[in-house]
């Protein structure tokens, strides 16, 4: 199937571009087009305007510094996951991108793409949201912050506005004493996940948790994060980890789709939840192992 027909506008600065999306409000933001360009095939999408941002300048950039990493709206997929400064000042999101379909698509896809592209079976939505990122964004009335919190409204939607085109992606640096784990599960590698989940473990000072959080993918309608510190706060053990698992699934909605039974997707929460926990708090007690002979 061929796309509707559309106009094609390619502006060379961020200004033309707003001013672009601004007067066409079915206007749609092309920068990989990995999500965009099969919504069009399919005609499951159909807007009058595709807005090509690929020609703004000075948004290809991943800057990293000890307060986290930045990631601009034209950074690659590829290229933020081979930067070994990403790896070492926020690992977790360099074990998603891994995850991250194929590299083909790595090499074109952008990160910052993905994010508002907002679907709850990407890793990178519900990453921003378990490190407590931010998406800035520009517009008609200036630069605006969104908090990851703050950017996920509903299914395949964020709260960008039509005429806001998202410029620069933001994962704070990992706190001290803090382990990170990632595993999905696919029916191939590269397919989308029938269930995966992130986590974070924070040890206190004596190293027992001090914080637990949980992202999951292909659970919920929009990417979703739970807080397990309560279960988990006398220590990771076979029974609190069922019963972290059992908080998980109060909050998450699996469904059932062509890929897998809600039945299958609930069981898969509860066994990803106790082995990436349980990897996230030995990475936590490695960390803080080493830290304590430096």
């Amino acid at each position: 199937m061929k796309p509707a027909p559309f106009d094609y506008v390619r502006p060379r600065t961020l200004d033309e571009a707003v001013q672009a999306l601004a007067g066409r409000p079915e206007a749609k933001v092309l920068a990989g087009g990995q999500s965009l360009v099969p919504l069009l095939s399919m005609r499951l999408a159909a807007p009058s305007l595709l807005v090509d941002i690929n020609a703004l300048p000075d948004l290809d950039h991943v800057r990293v510094d000890e307060t986290g990493v930045r990631i601009g709206a034209l950074a690659r997929h590829a290229r933020v996951l081979a930067d070994p400064e990403v790896r070492r000042v926020q690992p977790l999101v360099s074990l998603a991108l891994a995850n991250v379909a194929h590299p083909t698509i790595r090499n074109r896809g952008t990160t910052v793409g993905s994010l508002v592209h907002a679907d709850a079976a990407a890793e990178m939505p519900m990453v921003l949201r378990l490190l407590e990122g931010s998406v800035d964004v520009a517009g008609p009335s200036g630069r605006r912050t969104i908090e990851a919190a703050d950017l996920y409204v509903g299914p395949l939607e964020s709260s960008l506005h039509h005429d806001e085109i998202a410029v620069e992606a933001f994962f704070p640096t990992l706190p001290a004493r803090t382990g990170v784990a990632f595993e999905e599960i696919s029916r191939r590698h590269g397919d989308y996940a029938m269930c995966g989940v992130a986590a974070l473990v924070t040890l206190d000072g004596g190293g027992a948790v001090s914080r637990v959080r949980a992202g999951y993918l292909s659970a919920s309608d929009v990417p979703a994060v739970v807080d397990l510190t309560e279960p988990l706060a006398g220590g990771i053990t076979p029974a609190s980890l069922e019963q972290a698992a059992a908080v998980a699934l109060t909050q998450l909605d699996p469904e059932t789709d062509i890929h897998a039974t809600a039945a299958y997707r609930a069981h898969l929460v509860e066994v990803l939840t106790a082995r990436v926990v349980t990897a996230a708090y030995q990475n936590a007690s490695e960390h803080t192992h080493q830290s304590t002979q430096e």
